[in-house]
């Protein structure tokens, strides 16, 4: 009797079921990346159970086995569209943050919906990851630092590297997908010299903030 049991866990473990099991996911979720990338919105609500079972051609039993509701299949999905473009906020520095952002533009770019710049709600981890990473970065380069400066330089980065300063600079004003990341980098470089020479974000330089002073200091006197 014990023997049977183990003969039924290992066929139903086995590598061709796990194969199997693995090829009917990734089926599914391929049906629901070619729906949700047609979509004129973020707004995945039309993206069912029944939706992508049709797309993938399989049964909504099937689907339901992998994902246990749309939500859970939305956050699948969500996940491996990010993982195509190799976006990963793991251990990022300031160096490096340019180049994790152009994959972040480039999956972007695969979508239908305009404009990018809406804050998709459907990936809450991503944009956790990466303010969690542009912190994370800031506090290593200048770990000395109050925390409200800290956390001043990490949100001017952030806003820097933005999808919507990325489509400002494509649709306002005309430029290139590589002339737009062009200037993004330029004005990294400058953000990332002023931080690491301790320029903190409210600190006017030393010649301009001596002029006020003394000019302030000259009407009083007057």
């Amino acid at each position: 009797m014990d023997e049977g049991v183990d003969m039924s866990r290992r066929r139903y473990d086995s590598p061709v079921r796990r194969l199997r099991a693995a090829e009917s996911r990734a089926r599914i979720i391929a049906g629901a990346a070619e729906l949700v990338r047609e979509l004129p919105s973020w707004d995945w609500g039309s993206v069912t159970i029944q939706a992508v079972a049709d797309q993938a051609g399989v049964s909504r039993r099937t689907v339901y086995r992998h994902f246990a509701s749309e939500a859970v299949l939305h956050a699948a999905l969500a996940d491996q569209l990010v993982e195509e473009e190799g976006v990963s906020y793991q251990g990022l520095t300031l160096d490096r943050l340019p180049e994790v952002t152009g994959r972040v533009y480039s999956a972007v770019a695969k979508f239908a919906v305009t404009p990018w710049a809406v804050v998709p709600a459907q990936f809450p981890a991503l944009d956790a990851d990466r303010l969690n990473a542009l912190r994370s970065a800031v506090d290593s380069e200048v770990p000395d630092w109050a925390d409200t400066d800290r956390a001043t330089a990490a949100a001017a980065l952030d806003v820097l590297w933005s999808v919507a300063s990325y489509e400002i600079l494509l649709r306002d004003w005309n430029l290139a997908p590589a002339d737009a990341v062009r200037v993004q980098r330029w004005l990294h470089t400058l953000v990332t010299a002023a931080l690491r020479a301790g320029e903190k974000p409210q600190q006017r330089s030393g010649r301009k903030a001596a002029a006020r002073r003394a000019s302030k200091g000259r009407g009083t006197k007057a």
